[in-house]
């Protein structure tokens, strides 16, 4: 759980660090393409999305167990841009430069299915759930969930 912590925790201050400078650097942007300014819904927009995104990083860093059916859309989010530039990169429609944030954003994906493999439930904590020999009431599952922790 630690490392699920650390890995959503980190991508999220990541991504809030690369992403927000963003705003101030339409400039530099409009350099090499046409200036953002031309479609700022599109530029601002992808922006305020992607930042959303890091704030549910955080959130799902908070407490990964209880917010382990975010990380599946997370890791969409990661691959989707990832694929988006792998498919441009391979038609020659981006140089390499704009190609390279699908390697930092690539490697946090990979982290996410690992986070996503590290929190799911034990065998050990799906054992007791099962009740071999009939129905169990509901105070006899919280006793032997109890009685697991313990152990």
């Amino acid at each position: 759980m630690k490392f699920a912590k650390f890995v959503f925790i980190g991508a999220g201050i990541w991504g809030l660090s690369v992403l927000t400078p963003l705003y101030w650097l339409v400039d530099i942007t409009g350099r090499h393409y046409a200036a953002p300014a031309n479609q700022p819904h599109f530029f601002y927009g992808f922006i305020a999305v992607a930042l959303v995104w890091q704030i549910a990083f955080l959130m799902i860093g908070t407490d990964p167990v209880r917010f382990r059916p975010l990380m599946i859309p997370a890791m969409l989010e990661k691959f989707s841009y990832v694929s988006t530039l792998v498919v441009f990169y391979a038609q020659s429609r981006i140089p390499s430069i704009d190609f390279q944030p699908a390697i930092p954003d690539g490697l946090i994906g990979l982290l996410f299915i690992a986070a996503f493999w590290a929190t799911r439930p034990s065998q050990r904590k799906a054992a007791v759930m099962l009740d071999t020999h009939g129905q169990a009431t509901t105070s006899e599952v919280r006793e032997r969930i109890v009685s697991a922790q313990h152990r």
